[in-house]
């Protein structure tokens, strides 16, 4: 990998971090008792953990490869 493509590498990271930041600071209130995305429930910790959270682990992992 040569200096351009670490770079390059680098900002993307940078901006993936940036963008889970503020869309955590984005979902505040209360979570989804059921995932958006699924149905599945959502487990109580994931609940607790993530105010606001409208989507189960997977799902939100989905949403961010894609974005």
């Amino acid at each position: 990998m040569d200096e351009g493509q670490f770079e390059q590498a680098q900002r993307l990271q940078e901006d993936q971090v940036e963008q889970a930041i503020a869309s955590r600071v984005q979902y505040q209130g209360e979570s989804a008792e059921y995932c958006d995305g699924c149905g599945v429930p959502i487990p109580q910790a994931r609940r607790l953990a993530v105010p606001g959270c409208q989507f189960c682990v997977d799902c939100q992992s989905l949403l961010e490869r894609v974005r």
